[in-house]
């Protein structure tokens, strides 16, 4: 295990990262259980493709 940090800089964004790390962990964890039906990948790409589309004229 890492040791703990002693200044409090470090030990924020070690709590920031732990919170995170949590929050991430649980969000998987909440959309592995989901028993709605998936994105089919050719419609999740073709939203992908979209916001790149639009992103590339600016």
């Amino acid at each position: 295990m890492a040791e703990l940090p002693t200044d409090t800089a470090t030990a924020t964004t070690h709590d920031e990262a732990a919170a995170y790390d949590a929050w991430f962990r649980a969000k998987v964890e909440k959309a592995m259980a989901s028993t709605e039906p998936g994105i089919p990948h050719e419609e999740v790409m073709a939203m992908a493709r979209a916001i790149i589309d639009r992103h590339r004229g600016r």
